[in-house]
Order: C-alpha cells, then sequence, then structure tokens
C-alpha cells in the first residue's frame, strides 16, 4: 500500500500522536459551561481564551452552540434531562411502594368478591 508523499509520518510523530489521543484531557460540564460562559463575556478573544484553555476554537464553537441550543429548549419548556441517580433512587422507591398498595387492594377486593358470592351470591 502506498501513502501520498508528505502524509507519511516517522515513528516518533505516530508515537506522540498516540500519547497525545490517549492523554486528552476530559473536560466535565462545569468546565465546558465555564469557558463558553468566558468566551460569551467577550474580555478576551476567543483565540486567546482557546490557547489559554489548551482547546480547539472548533470546538469552543461546538460546546457554544450546544450551550445556547440546551438553553433555547429549556426557555421554550422542554424540560426533558437525564436524572440523577439520587432522582432515580427515589422514583424506584416510590415505584415499588405503589406496587405495593396496588397487590393490597388487589387483594382486599379478590377477598371482598369472595365474601360477597360466599355470603349473597346465587346458587344455581
Amino acid at each position: 500500500m502506498r501513502q501520498k508523499p508528505g502524509s507519511k509520518q516517522s515513528h516518533g510523530e505516530k508515537i506522540i500522536k498516540d500519547i497525545r489521543r490517549v492523554t486528552r484531557k476530559q473536560y466535565s460540564a462545569e468546565e465546558k459551561i465555564r469557558i463558553v460562559l468566558d468566551g460569551l463575556k467577550g474580555e478576551d478573544s476567543i483565540a486567546e481564551l482557546c490557547r489559554r484553555e489548551g482547546i480547539a476554537q472548533s470546538l469552543y464553537y461546538s460546546w457554544s452552540k450546544e450551550f445556547l441550543e440546551a438553553g433555547k429548549k429549556r426557555l421554550a419548556g422542554d424540560t426533558a434531562r437525564a436524572a440523577t441517580s439520587s432522582e432515580v433512587k427515589v422514583l424506584r422507591r416510590e415505584a415499588r411502594d405503589l406496587k405495593e398498595v396496588v397487590a393490597e387492594q388487589a387483594l382486599e377486593l379478590r377477598l371482598l368478591k369472595k365474601s360477597m358470592l360466599g355470603d349473597g351470591g346465587d346458587d344455581e
């Protein structure tokens, strides 16, 4: 397989690229929000902000777009979001309790029906 002239990487460059890929920083949601808000403040240029934070401008602009779209959806009343683990635990507990109540009510209803049929029902 032939490579294009000029696209051949030295072994050292390939190793460095692999190391960068493995050690790439993962930004939390809070860090992304802070960076986007810093850019929206306009105190520094986007280029300067991105240099300082060590990110590509294209990454900043994609975060900014996602941030603004999420804000627009939230203001429009679209409140769908991922539940936190504590919310999920509370909802599961509530669902379990409700299932228990339904089971108790169904059992009580069945017992009442049996007693009604046994005491005053028609025997043919």
